[in-house]
Parts: C-alpha cells; sequence; structure tokens
C-alpha cells in the first residue's frame, strides 16, 4: 500500500476543516427534567390524549408539542417540570439502543410511582479545561434561530454578538454566498451602542427573551457511540457548583480527563427576585451536582501525584531534555522494562530492545516537547526544574508511565499548548532561588 500523504511544517490550519473550531459529535441527550401540559392545555381533551399517547410511545417533547400544535392549534403547549430525576429516551439519541442502555445500566426504580428513572449516573469528561466541558453564553432566540449572543474579548470584557446582515449581489439580485459561516459582528444599535453584553441595560434581558444557556458534554462508562451526550441547563446555580468541582478536582489531581464524575440532584433553598413584587424570595427546587468518588486529602498531600498530567510527563523528561536516552539506562541500574505484559510474565526483554524502545520514546517526547514550544535552552531547564521540583529525586526510574506522557503531551499540544507552556513557567518562575 502506498504510504498516507501528511503534511508537516504548519504551524496554522491545514485543512479546510481545521480552519473553523473543532466541535466535538453529539450523539444524543440527557435532559435535567420533564415537560408537561399548559393549564390551558389541559383543558383540551385532545391535546391531553396526543401527550399521553405520544409520551408513552417515547417521542420527544419537541416532536409531542409540534403534533399538539399542529392538530389542536396550541402552541407552546408544553412548559419545563423539575423532578428529581433525569429524562433519557431513545428520542433523544440518534441510536435509540444507547438511551436504553444507560436506563437499564444505571436506572433505579424507588417505588414512588413513576417506574425506572435515571436518578444517578457516572459521566467522564472529555476535556481538561471546563469551558469546554460546560459552554455557556446569553443568549436571545427567535424564530429564525440565534439573533444575540454574549462572547468574552481578549480584554476580559462580555461583549454582545450578532450574525452580520447578508449582503447581497447588485448585478444577480439574490445574496452572496457565505463561505465559513456567517459573519460574526458586535451589536450596535439604540439599545446596545458600544457592543457591550449588560444584561441591566438590555431590552432583549428585561424583556424575558435574552436567558442563560448552557449545556454539559461527556461520555457515559461503559456505553456505545462515538461522541460526547448533551445535557442542556439555564440554572447559574448549577453551573457554579460545577464549575467549584471541576476547579476543585483540577488543583488537586492536574486535570479533568478520566475522573469519573457522578451527576445527581440534589434539592436546596434558593433565592430569586419575584418579578411582580421586586423583592427576593426563597424557593426549593432540584440543582444538578456533580461528585467524584476521589480522596482529595491524599491528592492534597501528594500521595496520588503519580495521576497528575505533569507528573506523567516527568517520566521521560531527562530522556528527551538531554537527548541522551542511553545514558539514563546506565545511570539507573534495574530499569524495568517498559512492556508490562511482558513484566508481569516474567519475560524480560533484552538489553538492545530496551534500549530501541527508550531510543523510539525519546524521539517522540523530543519532538513534542519542541512543537509546545521547548526549543530552547532557556525552556528546557524550566521544564527540568519544574519536574524535578515537582516530583523530587528518582522519578526519572518510573519508566511505566513514558508512555502516557507522551499521551498527555499530545493532548496538550492538540487542546491548549500554550497553558501548558504557562504552567511549566509559572511554576519554575516560583522555585527559582
Amino acid at each position: 500500500m502506498h504510504a498516507p500523504i501528511t503534511y508537516g511544517g504548519f504551524d496554522g490550519p491545514r485543512s479546510l476543516l481545521e480552519e473553523r473550531p473543532m466541535r466535538p459529535p453529539i450523539i444524543g441527550k440527557i435532559r435535567p427534567g420533564i415537560k408537561v401540559l399548559t393549564r390551558k392545555a389541559r383543558e383540551n381533551p385532545e391535546a391531553v390524549r396526543i401527550h399521553d399517547a405520544m409520551v408513552a410511545q417515547g417521542h420527544s417533547y419537541e416532536a409531542i408539542g409540534l403534533e399538539i400544535e399542529r392538530r389542536t392549534q396550541l402552541r407552546n403547549a408544553l412548559v419545563p417540570k423539575n423532578v428529581p430525576w433525569f429524562t433519557c429516551r431513545g428520542s433523544d439519541f440518534t441510536n435509540p439502543a444507547v438511551a436504553d442502555d444507560i436506563l437499564q445500566r444505571y436506572g433505579e426504580d424507588r417505588g414512588d410511582g413513576n417506574g425506572r428513572k435515571l436518578w444517578r449516573f457516572p459521566v467522564v469528561f472529555a476535556f481538561d479545561d471546563w469551558l469546554r466541558n460546560m459552554p455557556n453564553e446569553l443568549v436571545t432566540y427567535t424564530a429564525s434561530g440565534k439573533q444575540f449572543f454574549s462572547e468574552y474579548g481578549p480584554d476580559g470584557l462580555r461583549y454582545c454578538k450578532t450574525y452580520a446582515p447578508v449582503q447581497r449581489e447588485a448585478r444577480a439580485s439574490r445574496a452572496k454566498r457565505v463561505w465559513g459561516g456567517r459573519p460574526i459582528i458586535l451589536r450596535q444599535d439604540d439599545a446596545i451602542p458600544d457592543g457591550r453584553c449588560d444584561p441591566h441595560s438590555c431590552p432583549q434581558y428585561q424583556q424575558g427573551v435574552c436567558n442563560l444557556s448552557a449545556a454539559f458534554y461527556f461520555a457515559v462508562p461503559a456505553t456505545r457511540g462515538l461522541g460526547l451526550i448533551q445535557m442542556p441547563t439555564t440554572s447559574i446555580y448549577v453551573l457554579q457548583k460545577a464549575h467549584a468541582a471541576m476547579q476543585t478536582v483540577a488543583l488537586a489531581r492536574g486535570r479533568l480527563v478520566g475522573v469519573e464524575f457522578f451527576v445527581s440532584k440534589q434539592e436546596v433553598e434558593i433565592s430569586r427576585i419575584d418579578p411582580e413584587l421586586g423583592k427576593p424570595v426563597r424557593q426549593m427546587q432540584w440543582l444538578i451536582t456533580l461528585d467524584a468518588d476521589l480522596d482529595l486529602a491524599g491528592l492534597l498531600d501528594g500521595s496520588d501525584r503519580p495521576r497528575l498530567s505533569h507528573v506523567e510527563a516527568a517520566q521521560q523528561a531527562v530522556t528527551a531534555l538531554e537527548n541522551t536516552p542511553q545514558t539514563l539506562l546506565d545511570q539507573s541500574p534495574g530499569f524495568p522494562p517498559l512492556d508490562a505484559e511482558k513484566s508481569l510474565s516474567g519475560v524480560q526483554p533484552v538489553q538492545g530492545a530496551e534500549t530501541s524502545d527508550a531510543e523510539d520514546l525519546a524521539a517522540a517526547f523530543n519532538e513534542l516537547a519542541t512543537r509546545l514550544g521547548f526549543d530552547k535552552e532557556p525552556d528546557r531547564k524550566d521544564l527540568r526544574e519544574f519536574l524535578q521540583a515537582s516530583f523530587g529525586v528518582g522519578w526519572t526510574k518510573r519508566p511505566a508511565a513514558v508512555r502516557q506522557v507522551i499521551h498527555d503531551m499530545r493532548v496538550a499540544l492538540e487542546n491548549n499548548p500554550v497553558a501548558y507552556r504557562e504552567q511549566v513557567k509559572a511554576i519554575a518562575a516560583e522555585i527559582a532561588p
């Protein structure tokens, strides 16, 4: 077979597909609640019959609402209702069997008459950046889609964005073709002349048509499917608690990927402003919560340090930085085999094979270190100090993590190489004499 065509030496996009932000595929949606008929819809026997029949058949709430509107002319016949469980329906998944599998694995029948429901289930996040795991924005929707939405600028300020009007061809009397999506511009009108997103002065927010929109993106262990599952939310309380949970784990463990969180609901008392009285009122509400079965004290005192991303990177650092894999082997008597399966079976690889494997890993790490920006001696010195200070003397004698090191650096290179370099520089500067 012919070798695959590769393109090297590019610092920017290599393809039309890489010009746009990467969005992971979504295979389904787990909803944080249910939808029920409005008071007006409950007074219509036909709407009630359609609703009950389609719910029993497992149809999505969108399909139920559209069918009620088509047959009874009742618009917006369904409203959200907060319940202590999650809704996992086959109609919300590209493969309905995935929803059934999740419900069978993690669902419970608590004998309350609601049948088997999803009360608590494990999730694994795909990114170490909490914002990619739960993106959020203030957004205004119209019948044709997004009208206004918030984005943060490089200056750290929040701006109100919108889509630029589509230009028209003067000679062809038709709209110009748009490449790469509709252009995004600052909103600048009489209400928001400077483009700043300020809910207190935003007419859409004050009218209740601009609201917080967010979603969690995760994978559920032991389920099949090439993509992530989405769970939407509009609660700032949920986002604040989830952000605190992710930041706590990231601070102690160094990363979020690989941690098994548990999603459940907790009934808590929240405060809101009564729109008619203008005074704060307290009410009970079921909120999504994140938890993790971790020994946080052990993580904080360093006993679980080898699971940190930069701890894993330490295993091959000397080989890569010194470019002398054989020297590392010579300096480490009894250097264990890198092949865990052979080690467990009692078969020791020959010295030549071990050296060759170490050289291959060193070359891979060296290339990744260069691509991550550690190609100059001051940068490599920072990396050496960072690894030595983080893990102490003898960390080079734990070669079992070498392959994981290369994997972690590839992830850093793909997701956020700048953050990785800044982390190394910050810690190196902190420990510098």
